[in-house]
């Protein structure tokens, strides 16, 4: 059996994943909240600062990620903050103070005890 080690560096400084489940069966979920758009903002700023690619930030769709109740969610790590964001400026306040400068936006943190 081969013992895991982390890399020296990892391949991106952050990952950040946007839950974009669309559920049909008439219970709430993050599509239903406009997560594409804050998912294609993310991804628009993070180009625009120049923190694409390897080292920097990957920006990432994801399907369900359970936390349904606290929707639209992003998850960033390998931090592990969850963010609960309303529109475009929650998504730049996020890219600037935690992307880009390492600072959890409070504000925006999605409270522990919301799960689905």
């Amino acid at each position: 059996m081969t013992e895991l080690t982390a890399p020296a560096k990892p391949y991106y400084a952050h990952h950040i994943f946007f839950c974009l489940n669309e559920r049909t069966n008439g219970e709430a979920s993050c599509a239903q909240h406009n997560a594409q758009a804050g998912f294609d903002r993310c991804k628009q700023q993070i180009k625009a600062a120049g923190l694409s690619g390897v080292g920097k930030v990957r920006v990432n769709k994801a399907g369900c990620l359970d936390r349904c109740a606290g929707g639209p969610v992003a998850v960033v790590y390998p931090e592990g903050v969850w963010y609960s964001y309303v529109d475009e400026n929650d998504i730049d306040e996020i890219v600037e103070s935690h992307l880009k400068n390492g600072k959890v936006v409070e504000r925006l943190v999605t409270p522990a005890h919301l799960g689905r």
